[in-house]
């Protein structure tokens, strides 16, 4: 599992140069970012990680029926007006 809460940080050099190391390190510690002239352009998560936060727990409808404001009589009303602009 992860060694701390703070992501690896891998440049582009790095990441090619010890690429085997940085799926290991995915495996092991957690996801692993790699930056390009110091910015974010991508992160290595292991496949587990990604198969597990890519499965969908419920549709929309699930998730309000779940709600805890379900049976409260919190009223929502809709603004009726004139639509902004979209940019």
């Amino acid at each position: 599992m992860r060694v701390n809460n703070e992501l690896k940080n891998w440049t582009i050099t790095e990441a090619k140069a010890r690429f085997c190391e940085l799926l290991e390190r995915a495996s092991s510690d957690g996801p692993q970012t790699i930056t390009r002239y110091g910015r974010k352009v991508a992160v290595v998560v292991a496949s587990k990680e990604y198969e597990r936060k890519k499965v969908r727990k419920g549709s929309l409808a699930d998730f309000f029926a779940a709600s805890p404001l379900r049976g409260s009589g919190l009223v929502v009303s809709r603004i009726r007006g004139r639509l902004r602009a979209l940019k």
